[in-house]
C-alpha cells in the first residue's frame, strides 16, 4: 500500500529571491509534541477524527491523508510478526515476504530471569515489525498464571507480579526504542480463556492491586508503553475494553497513562460506554450490525457512525472524542511520523542468534538424578548432560520431537522462515559431536496431526494410522538397548491445550503419554523427559524418571537450543516463573473450587470469584504448607553453587531510604554456569494477613568454574507494602521484617532480620 506524506510548503518571491514560510506547527519538528498534537487536532474535521479511532481493515486504522499522517498498521505478537491477511477477510494474503523469526514464547523469556534478554527480545522483534511495515505489535502479555489449565498462559510471564514487572519493562523499552509501539495486554484479569466473552470477574481490591495490576502499572509508569489492549472479560460487570474503574480511574487517572487504549478484536460492545469509559481505538470484528467481510463493516463499529450520529444529535460534545484523538495523534508522532526510526530487518542472522540465546537461557532443568553410568562402568552420575563420547545409540521418542509449534495456538500463530525441530536439532548436533552415534526415532503416540493454522501450512506429515498398542510396542522394542531414551512430550497448540480460546480440560498429559512413559521405564530407566508446553502438567512418574527438562515453546531455534542444553554445550540456567503443582487441587483456584466459575442466570454472565485472593502460586502453597512438585524459581544446573553469608547495609530502614543485602556466590563445580539469586520479604507482624514471603528482588549471575562474585540486592519501602483497602493506597507498617535469600522459593539459603522505622 502506498503511503503518502504531504508536506505543505509555500514560497513567496521577494527582491528576486525565494524565502520559505514556516511549516505548519503540526509538521514542525522543532515544536514540542504536544504543540504539534494540538495544532493537528485543530485542523481535523469531525469525519477525520472519527476515522482515526476505529479500524479500516483487519489490522489497520486510517491516518489523516489530507494532513500527511500515514495509515497505522498493527500486527499480532508477542512472539513474532504474524503473517498478513487480506484487507477485509481472515484469509492469508499469500505474500512471499511475510515470514518471520519466531522468538520463544513469553513463559520461556520469563524463565530466563534476565531483563537484559527481555530488552534484546523487544529490539529484535521491532526490527522485524519495521521491515513488515507495522507500527504496533500487539504484545507483550502480562496476565497472571492463576491456574495451570489456562490456555493462554504460554503468552504471559508467569505467576508473580514482581517477576513479570521486571521482565515486561525492558521488552517495551527495547521495542519502542526502535519506533514501534508495544501494546501490553490483556488489561485486566484475563487469566483463563473459557467463556472469556461472557465472564465477569469478582476480585478484592487488594488482590487486584497486589497481584493482577503491578505488571501493567510497571509497563505504564516505567516502560512508558504507548499502547494497552483491553481484555474480553468483564470486571464489575462492565467490559474491560470500556471499563470506568480500570481505564478511567486507575489507568488514566491514578497512573496518568498518556497512550492509547486499544480494544481487543471485537472487545467493544456499547457505544456510550466506549465513548465515556476510556476506549480510544476500536479494532476487530463481530460488532453489532456487521457481517464478516462486509465492505462497510468498519463504519458500523461502535466508535464509528454511531458515535458521529450521537455528536450531531447533541448527546455528546467533542470533549471525549478530542481526548481520544489526542492520544492517537501522540501515537502517530511516536511511530509513523517519527523520522529517526531504526532500520528494519527480516530474518537476519542477529535475530536468529537472539532467539537462540533467549531459548537457551529459558530452558529449565527440573530434575537430574544420579543413574548408572553407560556400559556398566562403576559409579553413578547425573543422567544429563548426555555423555556424547561414550554413547553409541540414542532413541528419541514422541510426537513433539517432530511437530512444529510455531503454527497454531491462536493469534500468536506465525509463518516462520524456519523452525528447527527437536529431532532434527539433536541429530545434527550429535552427528557433529560424535559421528559414530546412531540416533533412532519412534513416534510413541499420536496426538494432534494438524500442521496448519489460518492458511499457513508447513511441516512434515504427522498422519499415522497405527494403533496406540503398535506405537508403544515399537518404542519399547527400540528402547531396550539404547544408552539414552529422550522423550519429547507434553502439550501442543491444539484446542484445549496451550491455545487461545479454550482452557485445558485436565492436568494430566494427553494422548496416553503417561502409559507410554511407564512402558519405557520398564525396559530402560535411562529416560530423559523433555516437556514441551507453556503450562505445568501432572507427573505421576516423577520419582522414577531421572532427568526432566522444561522445553517450552521456544520458536525458530527450538531444536538447536534443546540439543545444546541436553548435550551440555550450554549449561541450563532457566528458573520456573510459576509453581509446578503435584496435583491440580494444590492450586488455590482449584482447591477453592472457583475455577472456571459458574453461570448466573439472572445476570446472564459466567461469574468467577477469585476466592484465592492474593494467595496465587507460591503464596498459596506457602500458606497451606503444600510441597510443590517444582517450586517457583526452581531450576538446576550442570554445576553447583554456594551462597555465602548475607550482609545487610543496616539493621533499620526508613520510609525514604533503602536497604541492601549482599551475598557472595561461588561456582563450586567444574562447569561455567549461571545462578539466579532471589530475595523474598517476610512481614513478621501485620494488621492484615500477608503471604509468608514475596519476591522483591533478583539477579542472575554468571560464574566460571571456581569463580566467586558479590551480588547486592536493594529494596525500598514499596517492597514492604501491601494495598490497604480502607485508604485505597499502598501501606507499609513499621515493625519487624525478614529478608530471605535463596535460589528458589523452596530453597532459602540466608536470612536477615531488619526493622522499618518511622
Amino acid at each position: 500500500m502506498k503511503k503518502t506524506i504531504v508536506v505543505l510548503l509555500s514560497v513567496v518571491c521577494s527582491a528576486g529571491s525565494l524565502t520559505a514560510q514556516k511549516l505548519p506547527i503540526y509538521l514542525d519538528e522543532s515544536k514540542s509534541m504536544e504543540q504539534r498534537i494540538e495544532d493537528a487536532l485543530s485542523r481535523m474535521t469531525l469525519d477525520e477524527k472519527i476515522a482515526v479511532i476505529h479500524a479500516q481493515s483487519k489490522f489497520s486504522s486510517p491516518g489523516v491523508k489530507r494532513l500527511g499522517f500515514p495509515d497505522f498498521w498493527t500486527d499480532d505478537g508477542p512472539h513474532g510478526v504474524r503473517p498478513d491477511v487480506l484487507w477485509d477477510q481472515w484469509v492469508q494474503a499469500g505474500q512471499s515476504n511475510d515470514s518471520c523469526v519466531a522468538f520463544p514464547a513469553l513463559t520461556c523469556l520469563a524463565a530466563s530471569w534476565n531483563p537484559e534478554l527481555s530488552r534484546l527480545y523487544g529490539e529484535n522483534l521491532a526490527e522485524e515489525a519495521i521491515y513488515r511495515g507495522k507500527s504496533m505489535i500487539l504484545g507483550p502479555g502480562v496476565n497472571i498464571n492463576r491456574s495451570p489449565l489456562a490456555g493462554r498462559n504460554f503468552e504471559y510471564m508467569g505467576e508473580d507480579p514482581y517477576l513479570a514487572s521486571r521482565m515486561v519493562v525492558p521488552y517495551i523499552q527495547g521495542m519502542q526504542s526502535k519506533g514501534v509501539a508495544a501494546c501490553v495486554k490483556h488489561y485486566a484479569l484475563n487469566n483463563d480463556e473459557e467463556n472469556r466473552f461472557h465472564q465477569n470477574i469478582i476480585v478484592s481490591d487488594r488482590a487486584l492491586h497486589e497481584i493482577y495490576l503491578p505488571a501493567f502499572k510497571a509497563a505504564v509508569q516505567e516502560g512508558k508503553v504507548w499502547g494497552l489492549m483491553g481484555s474480553y472479560n468483564r470486571y464489575l460487570k462492565q467490559h474491560c475494553c470500556h471499563n470506568a474503574v480500570l481505564l478511567n480511574k486507575i489507568l488514566k487517572g491514578d497512573w496518568q497513562y498518556d497512550g492509547v487504549v486499544v480494544s481487543d478484536w471485537g472487545g467493544a460492545h456499547n457505544t456510550d460506554e466506549a465513548i465515556t469509559n476510556g476506549l480510544d481505538m476500536e479494532f476487530g470484528s463481530w460488532t453489532d450490525g456487521m457481517r464478516d467481510g462486509s465492505s462497510n463493516a468498519y463504519s458500523m463499529y461502535y466508535l464509528a457512525d454511531a458515535y458521529k450520529k450521537l455528536i450531531k444529535e447533541g448527546k455528546y460534545t467533542t470533549k471525549e472524542l478530542d481526548d481520544k484523538v489526542r492520544r492517537v495523534l501522540r501515537l502517530f508522532y511516536r511511530t509513523t511520523m517519527r523520522r529517526d526510526k531504526a532500520l528494519g530487518f527480516l530474518c537476519s542472522e542477529a535475530h536468529y542468534d537472539a532467539a537462540l540465546k533467549i531459548a537457551e537461557e529459558g530452558i529449565v532443568l527440573l530434575r537430574n538424578a544420579n543413574t548408572k553410568r553407560i556400559n556398566n562402568e562403576k559409579g553413578t552420575a547425573p543422567l544429563l548432560p548426555l555423555d556424547v563420547k561414550k554413547a553409541k545409540r540414542i532413541l528419541v521418542v514422541g510426537e513433539n520431537a517432530i511437530k512444529m509449534m510455531t503454527v497454531g495456538g491462536g493469534s500468536s500463530s506465525l509463518k516462520v522462515q524456519k523452525e528447527i525441530l527437536p529431532l532434527d536439532g539433536l541429530c545434527s548436533l550429535l552427528s557433529t559431536l560424535n559421528p559414530a552415534i546412531k540416533t533412532d526415532y519412534a513416534r510413541g503416540y499420536v496426538g494432534d496431526t494438524i500442521q496448519s493454522y489460518n492458511g499457513v501450512t508447513v511441516g512434515r506429515s504427522l498422519y499415522d494410522l497405527r494403533s496406540a498398542e503398535e506405537l508403544t510396542a515399537e518404542a519399547v522394542e527400540k528402547a531396550k538397548d539404547a544408552d539414552y531414551v529422550i522423550f519429547f512430550g507434553g502439550l501442543n497448540k491444539a484446542d484445549y491445550q496451550d491455545c487461545e480460546g479454550h482452557d485445558r480440560k485436565d492436568y494430566a498429559l494427553p494422548y496416553g503419554q503417561n502409559e507410554l512413559i511407564e512402558a519405557l521405564l520398564k525396559v530402560n530407566p535411562r529416560l530423559v523427559y523433555v516437556n514441551i508446553s507453556g503450562n505445568a502438567v501432572e507427573m505421576p512418574w516423577v520419582e522414577r524418571v531421572p532427568a526432566i527438562v522444561q522445553g517450552w515453546f521456544i520458536g525458530s531455534e527450538s531444536g538447536e537450543a534443546l540439543a545444546r542444553v541436553l548435550t551440555g554445550e550450554v549449561n541450563p540456567s532457566g528458573k520456573l516463573p510459576y509453581t509446578w503443582y503435584r496435583q491440580l487441587n494444590d492450586c488455590g483456584a482449584h482447591a477453592l473450587n472457583t475455577y472456571p466459575g459458574r453461570w448466573i442466570e439472572e445476570d446472564r454472565l459466567f461469574t468467577q470469584e477469585y476466592k484465592d485472593d492474593i494467595f496465587v502460586g507460591y503464596r498459596w502453597t506457602d500458606k497451606k504448607k503444600i510441597k510443590p512438585l517444582f517450586a517457583f524459581g526452581h531450576g538446576l544446573s550442570y554445576t553447583t553453587f554456594e551462597v555465602g553469608k548475607v550482609q545487610s547495609s543496616a539493621k533499620e530502614m526508613s520510609r525514604n531510604g533503602e536497604l541492601s543485602f549482599t551475598v557472595t556466590v561461588k561456582n563450586t563445580g567444574s562447569r561455567d554456569g549461571a545462578e539466579t539469586i532471589q530475595l523474598y520479604i517476610t512481614d513478621k507482624k501485620a494488621s492484615v494477613e500477608r503471604p509468608v514471603k514475596e519476591l522483591k528482588a533478583f539477579q542472575k549471575v554468571w560464574l566460571k568454574a571456581g569463580e566467586s562474585k558479590t551480588v547486592t540486592l536493594t529494596i525500598h519501602v514499596d517492597a514492604l507494602s501491601f494495598y490497604d483497602e480502607t485508604s485505597q493506597a499502598w501501606k507499609a507498617e513499621a515493625g519487624d521484617f525478614e529478608a530471605l535469600i535463596g535460589t528458589a522459593a523452596d530453597c532459602i539459603k540466608q536470612r536477615a532480620a531488619f526493622k522499618l522505622v518511622d
